[in-house]
């Protein structure tokens, strides 16, 4: 999966490039910037030495670098990120001993621990950041681009959009709510006894808000999906011929609609099995979960913002508890969940 410049614009004359040079040479004006207001450069994209003429003396010091199609995050990022994780859980699991062993608040052993969401959550939010620190540190490396650039954060995008996510995660607990009403699932699920133990209801509301859904929209749409469409694409020059897609205004991969509808399925199927302990591996949870992943990934996809996607998440999440919380009087009866 190489990367590739984009196609360049129709060349000028070398004497309209001269032009350019002295003109950069002035102070900019708003009209006069190299990237204009949307942000667009595609008017000064050019390979050097294209069509026969060499670039005018200093062009590539005054002029912005072409933009590179970087079909990143691919399949190998997605299994460096694995291994990232495999070893975050290792030192997770060590640090988790070591609690027990100095009876950190007060579990001296591993089936107190296990039962005790401090210990649970805790260690599960000790695995992300871990593996977040790693991942933040060893990608740049790779991609030779920030984190943020490479996951395709975006944020400014979550931001001018809020009221369009807000009312799609509103969507989302509607959907949720039909599905337990026609598809409801049984009344004894894993997720259900953790809501029980002392405490653990408040705990799972703080987690369930902030760091689950930014860390599932990371490894899931932020390193998952694209993969896959880079993948699909790939497969699809290689095998079909058809052309490499040009990347957008900010450089980032261009999918087809074919890769970007298996990639939606593949990356829903195992964020919906990812779930379907806690849910007792029951139909309706499952589909739910399916449906809502390809929701997200859809919001991922059309704003090309994970950022976005995470708004969605987060707030579908909290709708959820927000409903749990009023039906059980502060989940102070959870029998009527």
């Amino acid at each position: 999966m190489n990367d590739w410049r984009r196609d360049p614009p129709e060349t000028d004359s070398p004497a309209h490039i001269s032009e350019g040079v002295n003109d950069a040479a002035q102070p900019h004006s708003e009209n006069s910037h190299p990237y204009d207001r949307d942000g667009n450069t595609e008017s000064y994209l050019r390979t050097d030495h294209e069509d026969g003429f060499e670039p005018a003396l200093f062009e590539n010091i005054f002029a912005p670098e072409p933009i590179l199609q970087e079909r990143i995050p691919h399949v190998g990022h997605v299994g460096i990120l694995g291994l990232i994780a495999i070893c975050s859980l290792i030192i997770a699991s060590l640090l988790s001993r070591a609690a027990i062993h100095f009876h950190f608040l007060g579990v001296t052993n591993l089936q107190q621990a296990q039962a005790d969401v401090r210990y649970t959550l805790g260690s599960e939010a000790v695995l992300y950041l871990i593996s977040l620190f790693m991942a933040w540190v060893l990608f740049p490396l790779l991609w030779q681009r920030s984190f943020l650039s490479g996951i395709h954060w975006n944020g400014f995008i979550a931001v001018r959009s809020l009221g369009k996510l807000v009312s799609i995660s509103l969507l989302c607990f509607l959907l949720a709510m039909l599905n337990g009403y026609f598809m409801p699932g049984p009344p004894d699920t894993p997720i259900d006894r953790i809501f029980r133990m002392p405490g653990a209801a408040w705990f799972l509301f703080a987690f369930g808000i902030t760091m689950a859904p930014f860390f599932e929209e990371l490894a899931y749409r932020g390193f998952l999906l694209p993969a896959i469409c880079t993948a699909v694409d790939w497969l699809r020059e290689k095998i079909i011929g058809v052309q490499p897609r040009r990347a957008d205004a900010f450089g980032n991969p261009d999918w087809s609609l074919q890769a970007m509808a298996v990639g939606t399925i593949f990356t829903s199927v195992p964020f919906a099995l990812m779930h379907a302990y806690q849910t007792g591996y029951s139909l309706g949870p499952f589909l739910l979960l399916f449906v809502i992943s390809m929701v997200l990934c859809a919001v991922r996809l059309s704003t090309r913002s994970l950022a976005a996607s995470i708004v969605v998440h987060a707030g579908y999440n909290f709708l959820l508890f927000a409903f749990m919380l009023i039906g059980t009087s502060g989940f102070k009866h959870l029998g009527n969940m």
